[in-house]
């Protein structure tokens, strides 16, 4: 049963979810929540490893989410799940591309749907800024600032804005997530 549940549930967020991983992240915690597989802090800690492993954020959760509650199995089921209806879609439109974008509708749709992903990827940060620095994750709750977090968040903006200022450039995430892990296993290690 948690197998036919896990590919359903990626499924539906791989069928609804817009602009990419980003967009899909906030769906899949709350499925994720509202079924008692994962807490909160467990969501976060899966998030900043999909974030940190090689491809694409949705399908690293999916997988991991999966591999938690249905071994090996699972984890295949809720990555199919998940990629399945981009995959069958983009099948789709690669074969009507051509036809589709002449149409004003099609591309008003399109226009429409920018701002709301944009707004989904923007708000799925803020709660993740708000649920670590601050274990803040719903209202009513009261802001208890995590020391260590808020240390690390500082020093990750001001390395980063420094290296912007210096090279010219932004930095690399790559660089940015090694950088992150040895902060956390600096800050973590002394306070």
């Amino acid at each position: 049963m948690i197998y036919l549940q896990l590919f359903l549930i990626f499924l539906e967020v791989g069928a609804l979810s817009f602009g990419g991983g980003y967009g899909m992240i906030a769906l899949i915690q709350e499925k994720m929540l509202s079924n008692g597989w994962l807490t909160e802090e467990q969501m976060l800690n899966i998030i900043a490893v999909a974030e940190s492993t090689p491809g694409p954020i949705a399908v690293n959760l999916a997988t991991f989410v999966g591999s938690t509650q249905g071994g090996i199995l699972g984890a295949f089921l809720a990555t199919l799940g998940v990629i399945l209806p981009s995959f069958i879609i983009i099948l789709i439109i690669v074969t009507l591309i051509k036809n589709l974008l002449k149409y004003k509708p099609v591309n008003a749709f399109l226009d429409g749907l920018r701002p709301v992903v944009v707004g989904l990827v923007i708000a799925t940060g803020i709660i993740y800024i708000l649920s670590k620095l601050f274990s803040f994750s719903s209202v009513g709750d009261s802001f208890t600032p995590d020391l260590q977090s808020i240390i690390i968040f500082a020093l990750i903006v001001v390395i980063a804005v420094l290296w912007k200022i210096i090279r010219k450039k932004k930095i690399s995430p790559i660089i940015m997530i090694l950088i992150s892990a040895g902060l956390g296993i600096g800050v973590y290690a002394l306070i």
